[in-house]
């Protein structure tokens, strides 16, 4: 935490001088340690974090070539003349445990062109998809295979 605070002072002043540096360092620092002391934080979540940011940039980037794959395949379907969009709309659950992840599956999946998340309801999802196409594996996904590793990795805190 204390280093994207250092980063984003860095950032939001627009140069790097000796004077902003420190002056920023100082600043993250007071700030971190308000955080910790006031917002129930700790070095522990900072290296917790950092256990898991190889899972969360795997996560990354499966769903930025999960997008991409997704444009192409939506451009292909409108721009297609004897091929007609077939829209369903598919429930099923998961076994995701904490509320973080289930949120993070449903924006993964409306992030993703041609479906969209219409409903979450305790493990339940309602997902409209452009084409029938669309809606295979929603359940066992990629998407749905990194976030329980992710949770099983960590703790439950965040439940």
């Amino acid at each position: 935490m204390f280093i994207l605070l250092f980063i984003l002072w860095i950032v939001f002043n627009g140069k790097v001088t000796l004077e902003i540096v420190l002056v920023g360092f100082v600043v993250s620092g007071l700030v971190y340690a308000f955080i910790c002391k006031f917002m129930d934080y700790s070095i522990k979540e900072d290296i917790f974090m950092l256990k898991k940011l190889p899972l969360y940039v795997h996560y990354a980037l499966v769903l930025i070539y999960e997008i991409i794959v997704a444009n192409f395949l939506v451009i292909k379907l409108i721009t297609s003349f004897n091929v007609q969009a077939e829209p369903v709309i598919v429930h099923f659950k998961t076994n995701l445990k904490s509320t973080t992840a289930k949120v993070v599956l449903a924006n993964s999946i409306t992030l993703t062109p041609g479906t969209i998340t219409a409903s979450l309801e305790e493990d339940e999802y309602v997902v409209h998809c452009m084409d029938k196409d669309f809606a295979n594996g929603l359940s066992d996904s990629r998407f749905v295979k990194l976030l329980e590793k992710i949770e099983k990795k960590g703790d439950h805190r965040y439940e």
